[in-house]
């Protein structure tokens, strides 16, 4: 998965404004207790953190 794809995900599940701050400021346990933006920074595939974000919101597969 293209890093773009994963925020198109992220803007169609959660809306632009709060996919941007749930990235900035959630801390989500599967990625090592980091954000989507820390765990990007630090090299975590798209693929990993986007599934993280859906395991973590119970994002129904559907839409994974």
């Amino acid at each position: 998965m293209r890093l773009s794809q994963m925020w198109n995900r992220m803007y169609d599940q959660f809306g632009e404004a709060y996919a941007e701050s749930l990235a900035r400021d959630y801390v989500i346990d599967a990625l090592g207790s980091r954000t989507v933006e820390q765990a990007l920074a630090d090299g975590v595939g798209a693929k990993e953190v986007w599934r993280a974000v859906c395991d973590t919101f119970d994002i129904p597969a559907s839409s994974r």
